[in-house]
């Protein structure tokens, strides 16, 4: 798997799949979104790839009441590679990037940064501070595949499922839904 920090040096991949977020935990919903892009790719003769981000946005915009990590950067790396990712594109979560709009997003780095021809989302994703949804925008000018929420034996799959299971003590369901052990980062520091 190759791995690259922003958008500066990147090289002309073949037939992009791509799915965008910060894929805290890599749980089972995850997984399942992974492995479509996967699917994706392969029935095109492309390449997957995962856009991620660092820091987790949440602790760029300040709101870290609560939260903690599931994985560090280099955790979450490892299980995409483990996945079977061709690519994951790091990018660096700054306030400037965080002002951007949905659609500036797509056509700024989507599509002019890494030519991407299909865009994997999950059921309740959006783009940029407006919350452009791409699954309902005819124009956005990408092939749209959507991957519906997943669920484990009525839970619904999320990382702030995940989150609130550990805060409760129960690893042994957390690891359920993550589909691996647990690997908390502590929480950040709070702000004064």
């Amino acid at each position: 798997m190759r791995v690259f920090y922003g958008f500066d040096a990147l090289p002309r991949f073949r037939e992009p799949a791509v799915t965008v977020g910060s894929f805290d935990g890599v749980h089972l919903g995850h997984q399942a979104l992974l492995a479509r892009l996967c699917e994706e790719a392969r029935a095109t003769g492309g390449e997957s790839i995962v856009l991620t981000f660092d820091p987790h946005p949440r602790i760029t915009l300040g709101r870290t009441d609560g939260f903690r990590q599931l994985t560090t950067l280099d955790e979450k790396l490892a299980l995409l590679e483990s996945l079977g990712i061709d690519d994951v594109i790091v990018i660096p979560f700054d306030r400037a990037f965080s002002a951007l709009s949905g659609r500036e997003f797509i056509e700024r780095y989507l599509k002019g940064r890494i030519g991407t021809r299909t865009l994997v989302v999950g059921y309740n994703h959006r783009f940029g501070h407006d919350r452009y949804d791409c699954r309902t925008a005819a124009d956005c000018g990408l092939r749209i595949v959507q991957v519906d929420e997943r669920e484990v034996e009525g839970h619904h799959v999320s990382s702030t499922v995940i989150r609130r299971l550990l805060d409760a003590g129960d690893t042994a369901e957390a690891e359920r839904l993550l589909g691996h052990p647990v690997q908390v980062t502590p929480r950040p520091a709070q702000k004064p």
